[in-house]
């Protein structure tokens, strides 16, 4: 019977994956109801801590860019990329990976990439080499990033076996920096230069390139109010960071119950959620976070994809795993165990269906932990997450190569061979390679 519920559970992810959105999850929750009244397996837990870190998270973000606050952050990044244009294929992905870090959610790439494609042509260097290394730095930060959901998720599933927030940063931070750094390398000598590029040429003679975009900067009180949004949710990130890494700061209180007294101290994940919706009310409160603009936005509209798609999937997989559990156990375990690499890259498969970060972790973590893989090999493997740069259909590929006016970024002639793929497989696989090499020494 294992095969027949492991079919459905992937037809459920393929035709989610394939419908979109929150498909994902409502087409998941199809599948969880077969399992569960059909071939009467266990229904599993659903994540509950997990979404409502995410949720708390996500509602801060999105009213920070009420605030016009993600209008500040692109305000400051043109100007940083502007201070050495010859050398934005290194600057760029730094600033992509910074900011995604800060923010917890990629989708701050959009509104960077516009800048990114106008500066990188304007210095002469070939668009494609900082786009394509900048969307997959932006990719790579959030598994580095404390708020992001993925990390969230991650830190909920591996927190009841003892892993503290600063354990997961001391190996996904330099990792993925790193491997972003070496895949900016990998690009930087990439294809001709723009002016023996034949393509841009074509495009130039035909006057269909632009002319430079000129931005107007942020003032008076929407400056004001813009600044202050950043700063609240950038207090609330760090207030979290320090939360996780000193334990002592939470607060504790008495329980009483027919055991009798006893003191409990606050967990991270009701901090992180408590920090997180007081940041997103005091940027309504005092800085006029518009609640209306907030949920319409971009970020919350992602979010809201991204918890029911985590909702439907990490329950089916719970289910399905619970209902297998020894059978799984017994046939991979060994394997896994001698060869974490394998895991990696079921993690890589599954983010690239999936085009999810946060539901690859929900859904195939619980298996890892259940097959005995270690828990900083866990944390090591996270980055494998990163792959759905391997398809060139998701939205932050798709808008750096419509963003790209000089033709350079493009989808090749068999689709693969695309200008994300060097530099998404060297950053992965770096981050993979520094993430084992840390764990191994420090734990």
């Amino acid at each position: 019977m294992i095969w027949l519920e492991l079919l459905i559970v992937l037809i459920c992810i393929f035709v989610g994956a394939r419908l979109g959105g929150i498909a994902l999850g409502t087409v998941a929750a199809v599948g969880l109801a077969v399992l569960v009244f059909i071939f009467g397996t266990p229904p599993g837990v659903p994540p509950r801590t997990v979404l409502g870190m995410i949720l708390a998270v996500i509602t801060a973000a999105a009213t920070m860019q009420s605030a016009r606050g993600l209008d500040y952050l692109i305000v400051i990044a043109d100007r940083a990329l502007r201070i050495w244009p010859a050398g934005i294929t290194v600057v760029a992905p730094i600033i992509a990976y910074v900011f995604t870090l800060a923010a917890g959610t990629g989708h701050i790439i959009y509104a960077l990439l516009p800048v990114i494609a106008e500066v990188s042509r304007n210095a002469g260097v070939r668009p494609e080499r900082p786009l394509s290394i900048s969307t997959i730095a932006s990719q790579q930060a959030i598994t580095a990033s404390p708020i992001s959901a993925a990390t969230v998720a991650l830190l909920g599933l591996l927190a009841p076996t003892g892993v503290k927030l600063q354990t997961i940063l001391l190996i996904t931070i330099p990792s993925t920096f790193i491997g972003v750094l070496v895949g900016a390398l990998s690009v930087m000598w990439k294809g001709p230069e723009l002016k023996d590029d034949p393509l841009y040429q074509e495009r130039l003679a035909k006057g269909l390139i632009d002319a430079p975009t000129v931005r107007t900067a942020l003032s008076g009180s929407e400056l004001s109010r813009a600044r202050g949004s950043v700063l609240v949710f950038l207090i609330a990130a760090l207030l979290v960071v320090v939360l996780g890494l000193f334990p002592s700061l939470r607060p504790s209180h008495e329980v009483v119950s027919a055991q009798g007294e006893r003191v409990e101290q606050v967990e991270l994940a009701p901090a992180i959620m408590i920090v997180m919706l007081a940041a997103a009310g005091i940027n309504m409160l005092v800085f006029r976070a518009s609640p209306t603009a907030t949920v319409k936005g971009t970020i919350m509209n992602a979010g809201v994809v991204a918890l029911i798609s985590i909702a439907g999937l990490g329950w089916l997989g719970s289910a399905f795993f619970e209902g297998n559990r020894q059978f799984i156990i017994d046939s991979i375990s060994g394997a896994v165990q001698q060869h974490p690499w394998v895991f990696a890259l079921g993690l890589f498969a599954l983010s690239i269906l999936l085009a999810s970060q946060a539901a690859t972790v929900v859904t195939l973590v619980p298996v890892g932990i259940g097959l005995g893989v270690s828990s900083p090999v866990l944390i090591a493997l996270f980055p494998a997450v990163n792959g759905y740069f391997f398809l060139p259909t998701y939205a932050t590929l798709l808008a750096a190569i419509s963003f790209d006016q000089t033709g350079t970024t493009r989808i090749g002639k068999y689709v693969l061979n695309h200008s994300f793929m060097l530099p998404g497989m060297v950053a992965t696989v770096s981050s993979l390679v520094v993430g084992f090499f840390i764990a191994k020494i420090a734990f």
